[in-house]
């Protein structure tokens, strides 16, 4: 797991730089740049508008006696895909916008509900309730 999350960190950021080199040399520099800041700031929005939804969710719930599960998941997909986009480069922004998009959300949310269900079968993880 450490061998391919070391790789993800080196060849990512690399990617990362040369396609913002090669777009830079498609629409120039000033163009990039504004694109970059662009999508920064509409991710920002978008992470803002998705995460106030999750949190009003998560207070019905919370409200009614339920416990909001899926709601938290929801949540930490969308704060990844904030995070995405607020990095800088077009892969990042491609992940993020993913994560905050709900149809292509439900994707990232299925898999990480199938990583904590095996994780919490296999005693690697532990909750503990206090009463």
């Amino acid at each position: 797991m450490f061998r391919i999350l070391f790789l993800l960190l080196l060849i990512v950021p690399a990617a990362e730089i040369v396609i913002l080199v090669w777009v830079g040399h498609q629409i120039g520099p000033l163009p990039t740049f504004i694109l970059i800041v662009l999508t920064s700031l509409l991710g920002a929005w978008l992470a803002k508008k998705e995460g106030l939804h999750a949190l009003r969710l998560a207070q019905t719930q919370l409200q009614n006696g339920q416990v909001p599960g899926f709601v938290l998941i929801d949540g930490i997909c969308i704060l990844a895909g904030g995070i995405f986009l607020f990095t800088p480069g077009f892969i990042s922004d491609l992940i993020g916008v993913l994560l905050l998009i709900p149809p292509t959300r439900a994707v990232a949310k299925a898999w990480l509900l199938r990583y904590f269900q095996r994780k919490i079968k296999s005693g690697q993880y532990h909750f503990y309730w206090k009463r």
